[in-house]
């Protein structure tokens, strides 16, 4: 049950992230944000890829893993910018609940690629926590039975979120397969580093300005390097949150089917909604709970199975 408890704590740090994420692009730019989460955390894990080679030594790459961490980096890239993107035009509550079609999109993926499909049980596990992204917005039922989709639909946020959803549903599969023939550890800094590399010219594009030290109304000075420092504690506590998810992930998806983990890592939707009402004063919580009360019956459906 080792595998329970990592996903859990995935979903715990996942909804932490998202909280200090959206905290951060109130000042920050979206790609200065992304390029921090992934590069501190990259940072905070090269201390446990020492601690771990040095009680269990280097372990053996397999001949997946660079074709993996390709193709899952290069997808990431993409997610780790749509995923600010969205944060930072919707609420917390309403955009983040979208994730909870991964599992969704899972059952199409994780057969065609690790040859995985979970029981029936765990199916109808799967499908509880999709629906409970239908209730999350049950107020415009009356408009229809397709209008809380459309509802959600209509924002820049759950678009964005969903379309994330559906390339994580791929990444998942292979950040098993890159674990697998590496180990968690090791592929989680290889993962983040690739993406961080990958982010930084796109940041130096898109902000040429600053760094050219232009004028800018986010800071007083308008220097680039003024931004980063004085937003330096969240944005490196992002990534450090970022860093611990991304291990309890790995680690849980190498114990058990990818599906499972991904279902229960996206009960962090639950955590989402109170945080969102908590913190950023979000409308609509009691619905938006029910909704995460039925996601939370899918993930015992799944751990029943």
């Amino acid at each position: 049950m080792f595998w329970l408890i990592f996903a859990w704590l995935t979903a715990l740090f996942e909804s932490f992230t998202d909280v200090a994420s959206k905290k951060s692009l109130k000042n920050v730019d979206m790609y200065l944000t992304a390029f921090f989460i992934r590069f501190s955390a990259f940072l905070f894990l090269i201390p446990v890829l020492f601690l771990v080679i040095f009680l269990w030594g280097v372990p053996t790459i397999g001949s997946q893993f660079w074709v993996a961490l390709l193709i899952g980096g290069s997808l990431n890239v993409l997610t780790t910018v749509l995923y600010m993107k969205a944060l930072k035009h919707s609420d917390l509550s309403i955009s983040v609940p979208m994730l909870a079609f991964t599992p969704l999109f899972l059952l199409v993926t994780s057969p065609l690629i690790v040859g995985e499909f979970p029981t029936p049980l765990g199916l109808v596990g799967i499908i509880l926590i999709v629906s409970g992204s239908y209730i999350l917005n049950i107020n415009e039922f009356k408009k229809g039975y397709l209008a809380p989709f459309k509802a959600l639909l209509q924002e820049k946020g759950p678009k964005l979120m969903l379309i994330v959803a559906f390339i994580w549903s791929i990444t998942s599969n292979y950040d098993k397969i890159g674990a697998v023939n590496s180990s968690p550890i090791i592929w989680v800094v290889a993962v983040n580093l690739f993406i961080a590399i990958s982010i930084f010219p796109i940041l130096l594009t898109s902000n040429k300005d600053y760094f050219q030290k232009k004028r800018s109304s986010l800071v007083k000075d308008g220097s680039y390097w003024e931004l980063i420092k004085a937003n330096k504690n969240i944005l490196l506590f992002t990534g450090f949150l970022s860093a611990l998810t991304i291990i309890f992930q790995i680690y849980a998806i190498t114990l058990t089917l990818v599906a499972y983990v991904i279902a229960i890592k996206r009960t962090s939707v639950c955590f989402g909604v109170i945080w969102g009402h908590l913190i950023f004063h979000e409308k609509g919580v009691k619905e938006r709970l029910t909704g995460a009360v039925v996601m939370v019956l899918g993930v015992v459906l799944i751990i029943l199975s």
